[in-house]
């Protein structure tokens, strides 16, 4: 065995063993079926964190020849899939952790010839004689040896993308390793398989793919990949309650990521780490700092702060996608950066509605961390008022609520137009900042009668009433909470019991001043 030429089956037989281990092991099933076919070409991004390296190791054990993986995959559901005996162990693994090799080296160039020098050793070991000596050009001496030996090779290159995030603003870089790529295995016999992965999806040039051999899977499309980004709801079940660990809490610290057929889908590194410490928070700032994210949300695009402070409320933004070159810094608009904080996993995206948010509260304090210095400065301050309103209200001190509101309107004047029932909704909801801590937001929920503008439904986790917010412009705060009656807004939350605060509210457009009413009932 080499160190990248059939590297063996230690690295997996470590997840394997862990205390903690969610078999992902039908993701090779998905792989089988493109080997030696024209779309054995595999690209696979996804924030990190989210089980990458795991995964690129797991098809290293699977594939490669020179070691016997059966016993590590026997218990487990790749087992039972009918591929499973006919690859396991047949191919030579070429394993490339691009990270690695740069980590090491001084320049792109310094790069690539030390990532080929030291492949081609490992293929003269393995194949003495068939390949000229000299040669220093991997994609020749592949091609050497596959015209004698006919056999295949299975490419599996891991953190693919480095050079675009490390060398971002060196395009000749770049370019220098996409070619590099490309003339390694680009309709190339040798490649039965190639496999990559890293956290951007593949580079454009205009409308155009550096490597459009590729079929890609990404947070914003996983195709038939979906189950595998990160942990199904299914699968943090079964681990909650091996390890007695409340799955509401589990659930609201990190879940939120979506697919179309996998509506569920949690970060797994926070997931396991939860688990072992018995404490939920923030796990995210173990490998990244929230000033990777405050970079691209300080970018002044018209528009991405305010969808910022709306997402931060729990509100959703429309976006485009498609416009998005791939990289980290061609951005020609706000959907250009949203799109990115979607790869990066900073926002969740809805394929079917193209709308992004911010998917759970762990992520939502890394934007709460990174608001911050002068730009934020209005943001920064209604954050902090937020706290203030929601004890308030709990409180039932109509008059703190009715006056801290007018802050917020003030606060908020240069973000939102606030001259209708729809912006003092929006306003509202990002004076409520503080309550999706607790609470699930939900606008304009459906009732036997109407609609109610802003419910906030507790979390099971929470002992916090529940609330129901009717809003008015010109009228009266009495009128509002009529119209919660009247309508039997409560009667909506079908499944909820427990104490209810009814809150109505309204918003004078002369006096710019807003009164407030709350009752408190038993559900």
């Amino acid at each position: 065995m080499g160190v990248y030429l059939n590297p063996g089956n230690d690295g997996f037989r470590l997840s394997v063993n862990d205390d903690i281990y969610v078999d992902k092991t039908e993701l090779i099933a998905h792989t089988n079926h493109r080997i030696g076919k024209r779309n054995r070409y595999i690209c696979i991004s996804r924030p990190r964190r989210f089980g990458k390296t795991m995964a690129a190791e797991m098809l290293a054990a699977y594939y490669g020849k020179q070691c016997d993986s059966a016993e590590l995959f026997a218990p487990y559901k790749l087992a039972k899939c009918d591929s499973y005996r006919k690859y396991l162990n047949q191919y030579n693994v070429i394993v490339l952790n691009i990270q690695n090799f740069l980590s090491v080296t001084n320049s792109v160039d310094e790069m690539l010839t030390f990532l080929q020098k030291r492949v081609i050793s490992e293929l003269r070991r393995q194949y003495p004689d068939t390949i000229s000596d000299g040669e220093s050009i991997l994609s020749l001496a592949m091609g050497e040896v596959y015209s004698q030996k006919q056999e295949g090779f299975v490419f599996i290159i891991d953190e693919w993308d480095c050079i675009l995030r490390d060398k971002r603003y060196h395009a000749d870089d770049q370019k220098k390793y996409l070619d590099f790529i490309r003339n390694l295995l680009k309709d190339k016999v040798y490649v039965a398989l190639a496999y990559m992965t890293g956290i951007l999806p593949i580079k454009k040039y205009g409308t155009h793919s550096a490597l459009n051999m590729f079929d890609e899977y990404s947070m914003t499309d996983a195709g038939d990949f979906q189950e595998f980004v990160g942990f199904t709801e299914e699968e943090v079940r079964a681990l909650c309650e091996q390890y007695q660990v409340d799955f509401d809490t589990m659930q609201s610290w990190y879940d939120g990521y979506t697919f179309p057929s996998v509506p569920h889908v949690y970060n797994p590194k926070s997931v396991v780490d939860s688990i072992r410490r018995k404490r939920f928070g923030s796990y995210w700032t173990q490998t990244e700092t929230y000033e990777a994210l405050k970079i691209y949300i300080d970018i002044d695009y018209a528009g991405l702060k305010d969808d910022i402070i709306r997402m931060l409320s729990g509100e959703r933004v429309q976006i485009h996608t498609d416009r998005f070159q791939n990289d980290m810094t061609t951005f020609e608009s706000k959907d250009d950066v949203l799109t990115l904080l979607v790869h990066l996993g900073y926002l969740a995206y809805d394929s079917d509605s193209s709308e992004v948010f911010i998917p759970n509260t762990e992520i939502r304090g890394e934007f709460r961390n990174a608001v911050t210095g002068d730009y934020w400065k209005d943001i920064a301050t209604a954050l902090e008022t937020s706290d203030r309103l929601l004890r308030a209200t709990w409180d039932g001190d109509a008059e703190t609520v009715a006056e801290l509101l007018d802050a917020a309107h003030m606060e908020n004047t240069s973000i939102l137009t606030y001259n209708n029932e729809n912006s003092l909704s929006c306003v509202i909801a990002i004076a409520y900042y503080s309550a999706m801590k607790d609470y699930t937001k939900i606008r304009e929920l459906p009732s036997g009668k109407g609609f109610a503008d802003i419910v906030f439904l507790p979390k099971r986790f929470s002992d916090k009433p529940a609330m129901v917010v009717e809003l008015k412009c010109d009228d009266s705060a009495d009128g509002a909470l009529a119209q919660i009656r009247e309508k039997k807004y409560a009667d909506s939350l079908k499944d909820y019991k427990g104490k209810l605060l009814l809150v109505g509210i309204n918003y004078d457009k002369k006096t710019k001043k807003h009164d407030c009413v709350i009752e408190r009932i038993e559900k």
